[in-house]
């Protein structure tokens, strides 16, 4: 049996061989769709893990509170109910809640010596580092009496000291932000681009009543936007119910109304973009999908002209001895090269693309073993499930009939 499949591979390489332009146009089609399968895994992997990285540096599994819009003579309104009384109780009362602070921010322009830029104003409090991951790499944070006392102190980001400082340490430099001066207290770690595209460094981080006081003047203590951190993955969904129920009971809602909020989680993100990666992939493999079919389509036209050129060969064999068996496992044997040759020059030509389109997006691309696997198995079994037809048709025949062919 051995002896048999080695002869058919060795009869098989030689009739390749024989018609190479041939074989190569034939092979064209499964050696796209392997190598667009091989390319759309690899940068699929890559591309959830670059997400999933800047989600997690983005925050520590966060939940976003935010005021419901609602209608008003036709007009949509935000009347914020969200205030730093809600922080207290959600600090105070959620237990699968390990931090929480309120965010305010908007944008302003920032004076240093003769250099003036227009950047983000963060007014919050201290949880707030530990929440969105924000770490000092020179410097300090301000002090719990820097927040009761409203202190023109602030944080600058790596971005922002580029721009202002030119290569000076701002630690200690007096900034002016609208009318006030604020002195610089220390720099923050750089983060990079967040998960929506934003530069996470491009901002200047205050004292929350600082910033109502001076920068963008709020009333009774509300709130934009609160931030808090679950403790744990696990106990998302659990923070947000207890989240939830703190809410509507401070905001006396009744048990059939609306929430006067939204919550999102930094989890919901992560579930999206997964969504959003799966369904762009089962479109990119549906596409490969129909190359390989159309490569398989190719393998067995080209084996059916192979049978009918070589009907009087097929006749010779067959008078001489061959069986059916010999004739259809060598015509099989010879379709399945074909289009394993594709594959592993589809999985050469994937892993190329993937690489490279991973070094150019600066991506870490690691082609799956499975992936490979799977796709020369599919080559394989396209070899085998287009070239069975014209195989079997070159068994059926006729010896008689096959030699008297010209």
């Amino acid at each position: 049996m051995n002896r048999m499949f080695l002869n058919a591979f060795r009869l098989a390489l030689s009739a390749l061989a024989r018609n190479k332009t041939r074989s190569a146009l034939t092979v064209l089609g499964i050696l796209i769709g392997v190598s667009a399968v091989v390319t759309v895994t690899a940068l699929a992997t890559a591309a959830s893990e670059k997400v999933g990285g800047q989600l997690d540096s983005f925050a520590s599994n966060a939940i976003f509170i935010s005021a419901r819009p609602s209608q008003h003579a036709g007009q949509r309104r935000t009347n914020t109910r969200l205030t730093d009384t809600d922080i207290r109780a959600i600090d105070r009362e959620a237990v699968s809640v390990n931090g929480v602070a309120p965010f305010s921010g908007t944008i302003a322009q920032v004076v240093y010596a003769d250099q003036n830029v227009a950047t983000q104003i963060v007014g919050t409090t201290l949880p707030y580092f530990k929440v969105r991951k924000f770490t000092v790499e020179r410097g300090q944070l301000w002090t719990d009496s820097d927040e009761l006392l409203k202190t023109k102190v602030c944080l600058v980001g790596r971005t922002v000291a580029n721009k202002l400082f030119r290569g000076e340490d701002p630690v200690g430099r007096i900034i002016r932000i609208g009318r006030a001066p604020y002195r610089v207290i220390g720099l923050l770690a750089p983060k990079g681009n967040s998960p929506f595209g934003d530069d996470q460094d491009d901002r200047i981080i205050m004292p929350v009543g600082s910033y109502r006081s001076r920068v963008s003047f709020t009333y009774g203590g509300k709130v934009d936007t609160i931030i808090a951190s679950a403790t744990s993955e696990e106990t998302t969904d659990r923070a947000i119910r207890q989240i939830t129920d703190i809410l509507r009971q401070r905001h006396r809602l009744p048990q059939l109304a609306e929430d006067d909020f939204r919550i999102g989680s930094q989890d919901e993100f992560r579930r999206t973009e997964g969504a959003i990666a799966a369904v762009l992939s089962a479109l990119l493999l549906g596409v490969a999908g129909v190359s390989l079919i159309v490569g398989g389509v190719g393998v067995m036209n080209i084996m059916l002209v192979s049978v009918s050129e070589r009907t009087r060969e097929i006749g010779i064999r067959m008078s001489i001895g061959a069986r059916e068996g010999d004739i259809l496992t060598q015509f099989l044997v010879e379709a399945v090269v074909l289009s394993s040759i594709g594959g592993v020059a589809g999985i050469a030509l994937g892993m190329l693309a993937a690489f490279g389109l991973g070094f150019a997006l600066d991506w870490r691309v690691v082609p799956s073993g499975i992936a490979l696997t799977v796709a020369l198995l599919t080559s394989s079994t396209i070899g085998i499930v287009f070239g069975y037809l014209p195989a079997r048709r070159a068994a059926k025949m006729d010896p008689i009939d096959a030699l008297r062919t010209e």
